[in-house]
C-alpha cells in the first residue's frame, strides 16, 4: 500500500535528531466526564504548532543535494506550508509556500518569518494546489504533497510509534482527518503492532472528502465550504491515504461548527490547551457522542494549535452558545415606559448576566405601540436558562430563543 511499517520506522531514525516526543497525557476532567480513560496527544506543542513537521521533515531529509539547491514548493491552508518553510529553512534549502488567500492571518505570518515566500492565491486549498503545481513546473522545484506522499504519510506514522510506546494497551485512537496522511500513517504503525486497536477518523461535516471517497472507493472532490476547522477543509484526500484507510481505519465520524467550536472552549477550559479547530474535532467527536469510548482506554490527537485570536473570540463565543452559558432572547412588550425594567428585574431575580440589549420597532414583527428587544444573556447552562424563561414567563413576558 505504499508505506509500510519499516518505512514508518526509518522515517522516526531520521527526524528523531531534530523532533522530541510530544507529550502524552492523562485527562482525569475527560475521563470522568466520558466515562473512559481518557489521554490526549499534545502535537500542538511542536514548535510550528502542529504534527506535520514530522512528515515534511522525513520528506526533505531525503531529497538529493540537486532538488535541495533548486528548492522546494508546497500548497498549504497553513500547517504544512509552515512546517515544510520552517525545516527548509533550518536544513537550507530554498522554498515557496501557496496559501489560499482567505487563510488565518496568523499562520500566513508564521509562514513568512520562516524567510520563505509566501504567495496567496485562490479562494480554497484546491486552488492553491493547482497554482503551486503550475510554479513547480515553471521554476524546476520540487513539489511537497501535504498527505499523498509516502514520505509524508511515514513520518505523519511516527505518532503511532510514539503513542504505542507511551500507552501500550490503547483500545481506540481518535484521528482528525483532512487530506487523510496522519490517521493513515498512524494507523499503519498501530495496527500492525496491535491489530486490535480501533483507528477513528473525524471529519468536519462540511467537508466529508474521506466519507465521500470511501463511499464512492475512489478521492471525490467535495464542494467547498467554510470551516472554523481549516486544517482538514480538504476537498479531495489523496489516493495513497484512501488505500491505507480501506484497511487499517475502522470508523469515520462527522463533527458539526457548533461542535467543533464547543470542544475548542472545552479544552480551553478544562485542560488549558488552546487548541486549532481541526486538532479540535476528536474531542467533539466524543463529547456528542457521534462515537462511544465508555470503558475505553482512549488517545485523542490534539492536532496543531495555530488559530487566530480575533477567530479565537468568535469561536469562544460559539462556543458558550453550545453549551448553554450564553443565550440570546427575543420578546414583544407594550411601548411604554417600565418594560424594560420590568424585564431586566425578572432576568436578575435569576441571577442572569445581561451583556446586550437591542430594541427594534420599524425592522420587527411588532405592532405599532409594541417594541421588540433582545437580550443576549450568560448563564450558568440550559437549566439556568430555562429558570429566566419561566421567571419572565410569570410577568407575562414570553421569551423565544434566538438562533443567531
Amino acid at each position: 500500500m505504499g508505506v509500510t511499517f519499516a518505512d514508518i520506522e526509518a522515517a522516526r531514525q531520521r527526524i528523531a535528531p531534530f523532533l522530541q516526543a510530544t507529550p502524552f497525557a492523562y485527562s482525569e476532567y475527560f475521563s470522568e466526564l466520558w466515562g473512559c480513560k481518557a489521554y490526549f496527544k499534545f502535537e500542538n506543542l511542536h514548535l510550528t504548532g502542529s504534527f506535520k513537521e514530522r512528515g515534511a521533515l522525513n520528506k526533505l531529509l531525503c531529497l538529493t543535494p540537486e532538488e535541495r539547491g533548486r528548492g522546494v514548493i508546497t500548497a498549504s491552508a497553513g500547517n504544512h506550508g509552515r512546517a515544510v518553510a520552517w525545516h527548509a529553512s533550518r536544513l537550507g534549502i530554498p522554498a515557496t509556500v501557496v496559501m489560499p488567500v482567505n487563510s488565518p492571518i496568523v499562520k500566513v505570518q508564521n509562514t513568512a518569518a520562516t524567510g520563505a515566500r509566501v504567495v496567496l492565491h485562490g479562494d480554497s486549498f484546491d486552488d492553491a494546489v493547482e497554482y503551486a503545481r503550475q510554479l513547480c513546473a515553471a521554476e524546476g522545484l520540487t513539489y511537497v504533497h501535504g498527505f499523498d506522499d509516502p514520505l509524508i504519510v511515514a513520518g505523519q506514522g511516527t505518532i503511532g510509534l510514539e503513542l504505542t510506546e507511551q500507552c501500550p494497551y490503547l483500545d481506540t485512537v481518535v484521528v482528525p482527518v483532512g487530506g487523510g496522511g496522519l490517521a493513515a500513517g498512524l494507523a499503519v504503525a498501530m495496527k500492525e503492532v496491535n491489530p486490535k486497536v480501533r483507528i477513528v477518523g473525524v471529519q468536519s461535516a462540511d467537508v466529508p472528502s474521506m466519507l465521500v471517497a470511501l463511499e464512492r472507493c475512489e478521492p471525490t472532490t467535495v464542494p467547498a465550504h467554510f470551516t472554523i476547522a481549516d486544517g482538514i477543509a480538504v476537498r479531495r484526500v489523496g489516493a495513497l491515504p484512501l488505500e491505507i484507510f480501506r484497511h487499517y481505519v475502522d470508523e469515520i465520524v462527522a463533527v458539526n461548527e457548533a461542535e467543533i467550536a464547543n470542544a475548542i472552549l472545552l479544552l480551553l477550559e478544562r485542560e488549558k490547551s488552546l487548541v486549532e479547530g481541526a486538532g479540535a474535532v476528536g474531542v467533539a467527536a466524543i463529547q456528542n457522542r457521534h462515537l462511544h469510548v465508555e470503558g475505553h482506554r482512549v488517545a485523542v490527537i490534539l492536532s496543531g494549535g495555530n488559530i487566530d485570536v480575533t477567530m479565537l473570540s468568535r469561536i469562544i463565543d460559539k462556543g458558550l452558545v453550545k453549551d448553554g452559558r450564553l443565550v440570546k432572547l427575543h420578546v414583544v412588550v407594550p411601548d411604554y415606559p417600565g418594560q424594560l425594567a420590568r424585564i431586566l428585574s425578572a432576568v436578575a431575580e435569576k441571577r442572569g448576566n445581561v451583556l446586550e440589549i437591542m430594541h427594534s420597532r420599524a425592522f420587527s414583527e411588532a405592532k405599532v405601540g409594541e417594541t421588540a428587544i433582545d437580550l443576549v444573556i450568560e448563564t450558568r447552562g440550559p437549566k439556568h436558562i430555562h429558570e429566566i424563561e419561566q421567571a419572565l414567563a410569570e410577568r407575562g413576558i414570553p421569551a423565544t430563543r434566538c438562533s443567531g
